[in-house]
């Protein structure tokens, strides 16, 4: 092209309108859309190690994406004199749908969620394999709201140690050196306690009770059969003496039954005859002698067999008394 040659208006108004499409397509692809996204840029400071979180890394809330890391640097705390991490990331409001408005567009709401429902922020890990950590947002409520307020520029998210931090806080905090010295002082005074002890002593005082002992089992065992034996041929002979007095009881009880009603015939046919005698001497004078005697051995032979009648009662009601004899019970 020479300096004579004219430029064409079409060709350079199509140049640029073919940039100004380039330019638009690259800001959506590479962005993208975040040109159009509304973000609230927030900080919180971490105490310990930050180590797998990098810029880019996502901030969750309950395992949603909601925003990004966008800076992590190192701040001395003045008042403290410890240093401080703070990380700075973009929440994307619109994530939380269904929220007040007042949310999406202004961000002090957030700070009235930290003080009312205590919202705090943690690193968890996002990766076990890789060791990236992530920046979770979710509610602690009774959990202390503690700001550095280092870095006036952007609102403050407090943050809460991770259950491992805690943990390793607490094992800071243990006293050592004065567990170790208890430990130290217990041993040994379990080993001057060990030592004040004979233990020559105390093994031949154990062996000697163990020896007794053993003995003293043997002499049980050598005693106990030959008492049971005889506990047995005890109990045998007292059985067959109960069973032969059994028998001896009932052969008595019906020879007894025989003889009393025998003998008791015999008492009513004597009496019987006598008060016929009786009758035929009443034609005798009542003073006679033969009359006297008549009717004393009449009182004699009733009271002969009243005696008889009470001993077959009594032998009817024990008729044990035949081998042991009469007992002294009273009324009897």
């Amino acid at each position: 092209m020479t300096m004579g040659t004219k430029v064409s208006k079409t060709a350079i108004g199509a140049f640029v309108l073919g940039a100004l499409a380039l330019l638009v397509a690259g800001v959506l692809v590479f962005g993208a859309g975040k040109l159009f996204t509304r973000e609230h840029t927030y900080v919180t400071f971490f105490d310990g190690s930050v180590k797998g979180l990098s810029i880019g890394s996502p901030v969750t809330f309950r395992g949603v994406k909601v925003g990004q890391v966008t800076n992590i640097s190192i701040i001395a705390d003045p008042a403290t004199r410890r240093l401080k991490i703070p990380v700075i990331f973009d929440l994307e409001p619109a994530k939380f749908k269904g929220t007040r408005a007042e949310f999406q567009n202004d961000p002090q709401a957030v700070e009235s969620a930290v003080k009312e429902l205590g919202l705090r922020t943690q690193l968890q890990m996002q990766s076990f394999v890789t060791g990236q950590l992530m920046v979770s947002i979710d509610f602690f409520p009774g959990t202390p709201a503690n700001y550095v307020g280092l870095i006036k520029k952007y609102h403050e998210i407090p943050s809460i140690p991770t259950p491992l931090e805690q943990l390793q806080k607490t094992l800071e905090s243990l006293p050592y050196k004065e567990i170790v010295d208890n430990l130290n002082r217990m041993l040994k005074a379990v080993d001057q306690l060990v030592s004040s002890i004979d233990a020559r002593r105390t093994t031949r005082t154990i062996e000697a009770a163990i020896r007794d002992v053993q003995t003293l089992v043997r002499n049980v065992n050598a005693k106990v059969d030959p008492l049971a034996d005889s506990l047995t041929r005890t109990s045998g002979a007292a059985e067959a003496a109960l069973n032969e007095t059994r028998e001896t009881m009932a052969a008595a009880r019906g020879n007894l039954q025989e003889l009393a009603d025998t003998t008791q015939d015999t008492l009513d046919s004597a009496q019987a005859a006598l008060k016929q005698s009786e009758q035929t001497l009443r034609a005798y004078s009542d003073d006679s002698r033969l009359v006297i005697e008549l009717n004393k051995t009449l009182r004699e032979l009733s009271a002969a067999s009243r005696s008889f009648r009470h001993l077959s009662e009594y032998l009817e009601r024990h008729p044990e008394s035949l081998l042991r004899g009469k007992t002294g019970a009273k009324g009897e």
